[in-house]
């Protein structure tokens, strides 16, 4: 964390938000995939369940704290990216009631897969792939509607960093526009904003999805899980964002509302 707000600071950003991974869902891997990451050898049962690592908001906090001593003139905002928050209710609260966190997002990383999850990369190829994406937007409609702790709608475009290319051709949303509209007009009504995750960047034809949805709002996620991808790809995501009708709020570190 210190690290990243070293890069930030390096960079020149006014603020940075470190949106914390809290995830309850076991899921199935590929042990071959994992074979090579101690860390998540070590949560994967030897049939390839993945249980992830129990969070500890208190000391999350306190490093943020830590950070916010060392680098004081940079905004560091907490913060949590939940994962699947409307399957595990009581645990998410749990969680929260730790807070305060400035920034909460939900996120949909896994589907139900026979009598457990696994994530949509695990299901490609398994499955058709038409397929697995519009059973995965049809359940971030069903998450946003049904759970209100978060404020932030974290990469509805997950399944696109997996997309088999090579057997289904290139992604194309327009392929999945009835889809795509449902879910981001749930997202909208359901009052969150919508995250531009830079890791793929997010397709032009969804932002434009999403202002004619009536969604108010969008923000920024590099998903920097190293410090040198702190604030990726973000002038241009800045630029998009503005040619479809968002523009910076008040602070740096506010929401982008729409404009038109």
């Amino acid at each position: 964390m210190e690290q990243s707000c070293a890069r930030a600071v390096a960079l020149g950003l006014p603020a940075i938000a470190f949106t914390e991974h809290v995830d309850h869902t076991t899921w199935k891997v590929d042990l071959d995939a994992i074979a090579g990451n101690d860390h998540l050898r070590s949560l994967t049962s030897p049939d390839g369940l993945l249980t992830p690592a129990a969070f500890d908001p208190y000391g999350y906090l306190e490093a943020v704290e830590r950070c916010r001593d060392r680098f004081p003139d940079l905004r560091i905002l907490s913060g949590l990216e939940l994962g699947e928050p409307h399957l595990h209710a009581a645990a998410v609260e749990r969680v929260m009631n730790a807070g305060p966190y400035d920034r909460v997002l939900g996120s949909l990383h896994c589907l139900p897969d026979g009598d457990g999850f696994a994530e949509p990369g695990g299901l490609f190829g398994r499955r058709a792939a038409g397929g697995v994406v519009r059973e995965y937007l049809e359940d971030v409609a069903l998450m946003v509607s049904d759970d209100d702790t978060f404020s932030v709608l974290a990469h509805i475009d997950y399944p696109v960093r997996s997309w088999p290319e090579g057997d289904a051709g290139p992604f194309d949303p327009k392929d999945f526009e009835e889809e795509f509209r449902h879910a981001l007009g749930a997202t909208a009504a359901a009052g969150k904003a919508l995250e531009f995750n830079t890791v793929v960047p997010l397709h032009a034809t969804i932002l434009r999805w999403w202002h004619d949805v009536g969604g108010d709002a969008v923000t920024f996620g590099s998903d920097a899980h190293d410090p040198d991808r702190v604030a990726r790809s973000f002038h241009d995501a800045a630029q998009l964002a503005e040619a479809h009708g968002f523009r910076p709020g008040r602070a740096p570190h506010d929401f982008w509302p729409r404009i038109t």
